[in-house]
């Protein structure tokens, strides 16, 4: 395929830039070319189409090594370039766990084989994810790796927390705050403790479980001086904790994932496994809390938590079926969807939430835009008037989607890694 390709008439919603305007983008030899001759250039009209920075996701469960019947990283980075992610942070919870340099080494040369989005490994705070002593944080840092995290599991101990967070701030690291929940709080629940638990008979696990390990953790960022990133917020009182954190100007910075935003226990009512998610789906006043979190920047950016099961693990009975939900293929939509179309986003936070803020916090500076001259070619065009019913096939291999059946608005076009058509009127060209 020609290495220059002009789109024409796209919409350009670049946040890095402050522009939301009609223009040709054209990309030569991977990079953001001058205005000028698009002699010889493929020619893809963009009329009616948003073009913006590719998407960057914090955090994706890639499975791979050790669980390539859920996902590998090929199927995962295909995933990825369909829902328009030119980046995604591959968390450590893999066999072995991503807690050596060898392991992040791994999963990267399986990213670049794929060719389809880079792919960041995540360290792992802890050995194994045990929570008792640190990982070989060293050793992965001179790999390359600058974000760490037991996502998956809480860090018991206090001090082994405060030990990587102050460790990681000699290199400017970023410590992502581990499974935010009090183990002691939700042992056995299956869903949001409340109305609909009680009603369902399901042992709940209260938002409190959330917010005193947040707590703690915002604490230790105190105390530490250290970077902290606290993952897949669900409670109106985490928001409210990260809020005040961030006024009194700790370096904290927050996500919630897509399904948090759309879905409440409510919705739970059918007993549909796709979505029994971890930390759970919460009541209404939650949901409005991370939705206003989201807009007035309390919340920074949006990360997917992509966490594929095999087919048989989510058809079990509910409290037998793991939590976690896919959400690579439809994280873009999800949130024009449910925050853009309703008036609650403009399109420029939303992107801004998925791609510059993400890339900036992962410190990754060939994504997230700005779309000028010499820039790296990272791009996402998409329809955002489309409508798309949620079903199988999916690139990922699994499905266990939690807006499976529903139709959503916004469809990914066209994704372009480093100049290269990646995924082409809609479909995956690798």
């Amino acid at each position: 395929m020609s290495r220059r390709v002009l789109l024409t008439g796209a919409r350009v919603v670049d946040p890095a830039a402050g522009r939301d305007e009609v223009a040709d983008v054209l990309v030569e030899d991977g990079a953001i070319a001058a205005e000028g001759s698009a002699a010889r250039a493929a020619v893809l009209d963009c009329d009616g189409l948003v073009l913006a920075p590719g998407l960057v996701d914090l955090h994706a469960h890639l499975r791979e090594p050790g669980r390539e019947d859920r996902e590998t990283v090929e199927t995962g980075s295909r995933a990825a370039a369909l829902g328009g992610f030119t980046a995604v942070s591959a968390m450590a919870n893999t066999d072995p766990v991503a807690d050596t340099a060898a392991v992040v080494h791994e999963v990267r040369d399986l990213a670049a084989r794929a060719g389809l989005c880079d792919v960041f490994p995540v360290g792992a705070i802890t050995r194994g994810l045990r929570g008792e002593e640190m990982a070989a944080i060293g050793e992965m840092v001179e790999a390359g790796v600058r974000i760490f995290s037991d996502d998956g599991h809480t860090v018991p101990d206090a001090r082994v927390l405060r030990n990587a967070l102050t460790y990681a701030r000699a290199f400017d690291g970023v410590v992502i705050a581990e499974h935010c929940e009090e183990a002691s709080l939700v042992e056995g629940g299956q869903m949001h403790e409340g109305y609909h638990s009680y009603s369902l008979g399901l042992a709940g696990r209260p938002r409190e479980a959330e917010e005193i390990v947040v707590a703690r953790d915002l604490a230790l960022a105190r105390l530490t001086g250290g970077r902290l990133h606290v993952c897949h917020l669900s409670s109106a009182g985490s928001v409210d904790l990260v809020r005040r954190a961030k006024a009194e100007g700790l370096r904290v910075t927050a996500e919630v994932t897509p399904h948090h935003l759309a879905f409440t226990d409510e919705d739970l009512l059918t007993y549909d496994t796709n979505l029994k998610v971890n930390p759970p789906l919460r009541a209404p006043d939650d949901r409005e809390a991370l939705r206003a979190g989201l807009a007035d920047g309390a919340i920074d950016a949006v990360a997917t938590d992509h966490a594929p099961h095999a087919v048989e693990e989510k058809e079990a009975e509910f409290d037998q079926a793991p939590p976690g939900t896919i959400g690579l293929e439809t994280a873009l939509a999800a949130v024009v969807t449910h925050l853009v179309e309703p008036g609650r986003l403009s399109f420029l936070r939303a992107i801004e939430a998925l791609s510059t803020v993400p890339a900036r916090i992962l410190g990754v500076p060939d994504h997230g835009g700005p779309i000028a001259p010499g820039r790296p070619a990272n791009l996402v065009v998409f329809d955002p008037a489309a409508e798309w019913v949620v079903e199988p096939p999916f690139a990922s291999r699994s499905r266990n989607s939690a807006f499976l059946g529903r139709t959503l608005r916004g469809r990914v076009i066209h994704t372009l890694y480093r100049g290269e058509l990646v995924v082409a009127d809609g479909k995956a060209q690798r």
